[in-house]
């Protein structure tokens, strides 16, 4: 009879979890392919999706099949899935199915209101619908707080086990060392040469399709396309990846899809024997954000892997300007001026992430409305980095998170690389000629360590575990910060 129940359980667990890959099919489509025309149907369609796996992932079937498994003798598999159910049903069933749906349909659309607007540099065409959004989530992080702090309730959609207390300690941690690392670089007095020339699309195109290869991406089970906003979409046999191609950028291109592909190769790595489980996708966005910050920075970025890069550029481009692969180094890392959060350097990218989740949090909290918005980010923005915002798609207009409704997501871009830190950390003890296969850009040491000890784990374990297990230490930020320290004092000579 327990077996019959765990399987009568899992039954429809995986058909919610079909549909849910449904869903997020046609969010690839929406940001790949459909006509711009189709928002407003796609919303409909969005939310009438959402109504049906609402209802299953709240069917009171669910609670007591749960009931009646409770205290059995399961083994780690098992026992793992039942607490991912549990934590799902517990949370959709404080959640009403009108909300749920209304979230989906909003949401939907406000993401083709949020690319128009930042098309025309026009926050104020695009506030009205983020109100909307935000007050949505105010609503439901409100009945999934139970009283206590709403925003750690969505950050647990997330992050399951982190709370806003202790990012503030994380995070409020790594500010202080990534601004006297940033100054010091600043202070150096060492020049980066720059790319000055343009580099055919197609060609990137190219180029991409053989990172994406040579980092271990299956295109068996994955494809691809260009978005303006790179993303990975997808898991088990079906994972999917975009990038963007900028003619004077190339390396926009080249490491959003090694990013892309980070994520993606989580997905295609996880044992298929949890498919269409609960186990079968990564555990968390964090846990996520590392595999996809230590494919691109600490692999892609390194010393050793540019050099093979650099060849490989001038196989394509001929000579584009750059003497040597140690200048090339410094030009792929190069720590600069910019707005934008996705083509940030390394030492900056976290003060990206901190202002992001600074005003999120008071959104969700009460603190901060809509109308204070951008100039609360123009005003941080300037604190932070020492310049002003020119645009609003440069400020405060250029991610899709909020017009999606991700509120409590970003801050797991920052927890991913500090536990892209810790895992390197342990990379570079366990394969020892790590070096010198990235020169040759050979990864299938580093991929090969990496699926064995995060990725094929799928949801078995929780994040904080799967994370601490791999890398042999409790979380901390200090590896991130050794390490950032000690390749850009080499790059600038500090």
């Amino acid at each position: 009879m327990k077996n019959e129940t765990y399987a009568a359980l899992m039954a429809h667990v995986r058909q919610t979890v079909a549909l849910s890959q449904i869903s997020g099919l046609i969010g690839w489509d929406q940001e790949t392919m459909m006509p711009r025309g189709a928002a407003t149907q796609r919303g409909e369609w969005s939310g009438a999706l959402e109504s049906v796996i609402h209802e299953r992932r709240t069917d009171p079937r669910i609670g007591d099949w749960l009931a009646a498994l409770e205290g059995t003798d399961l083994d780690e598999v098992a026992r793992a899935n039942l607490r991912h159910i549990r934590r799902s049903y517990d949370r959709n069933t404080k959640v009403p199915a009108d909300l749920a749906a209304e979230i989906a349909r909003v949401t939907s659309v406000a993401q083709g209101i949020w690319a128009e607007a930042r098309r025309n540099d026009d926050f104020a065409a695009f506030a009205p619908t983020l109100k909307q959004v935000l007050e949505l989530r105010r609503q439901e992080a409100t009945a999934l707080s139970d009283g206590d702090d709403p925003y750690d309730a969505l950050l647990d959609d997330y992050e399951p086990g982190m709370t806003g207390a202790r990012l503030d300690q994380l995070l409020g941690n790594l500010r202080g060392g990534l601004v006297r690392l940033r100054d010091r670089i600043r202070g150096s007095g060492r020049v980066v040469p720059q790319l000055d020339r343009d580099f055919d699309h197609d060609l990137q195109m190219k180029l991409s399709h053989e990172l994406a290869t040579s980092f271990g991406y299956d295109w068996n089970r994955g494809r691809l396309d260009k978005a303006v906003h790179p993303f990975s979409s997808g898991s088990g046999n079906d994972c999917r990846i975009t990038t963007r191609v900028e003619a004077d950028n190339p390396f926009n291109c080249f490491y959003s899809t090694i990013h892309e592909v980070g994520h993606a190769c989580y997905e295609q790595n996880i044992d298929p024997d949890y498919l269409l489980t609960p186990l079968g996708r990564g555990v968390s966005m964090g846990v996520h954000e590392s595999q996809s910050r230590i494919y691109e920075n600490q692999l892609g970025r390194s010393r050793a892997f540019t050099g093979y890069l650099f060849g490989r550029m001038r196989d394509h481009f001929g000579d584009f300007g750059i003497a040597n692969e140690d200048d090339f180094h410094a030009v792929v890392n190069a720590v600069g001026q910019g707005h934008i959060r996705t083509e940030a350097d390394e030492v900056q990218y976290n003060l990206h992430i901190l202002l992001r989740y600074e005003l999120e949090r008071e959104m969700i909290l009460g603190r901060l409305e809509v109308d204070d918005l951008e100039e609360a980010w123009n005003s941080r923005f300037e604190r932070d980095f020492g310049f002003a915002v020119d645009r609003p798609a440069n400020g405060v207009l250029q991610d899709v998170h909020w017009s999606v409704g991700l509120f409590g997501y970003f801050p797991t871009y920052s927890l991913g690389n500090i536990y892209a830190g810790m895992l390197f950390k342990a990379l570079k003890r366990d394969v020892p000629d790590l070096d010198s296969a990235l020169a040759r850009g050979d990864t299938s040491g580093a991929t090969a360590w990496l699926k064995d000890r995060v990725q094929r784990h799928g949801g078995l374990y929780e994040p904080a575990k799967v994370i601490s297990q791999a890398a042999g230490q409790a979380i901390s930020e200090k590896p991130l910060l050794a390490y950032l320290e000690e390749k850009f004092s080499a790059i600038y000579d500090l």
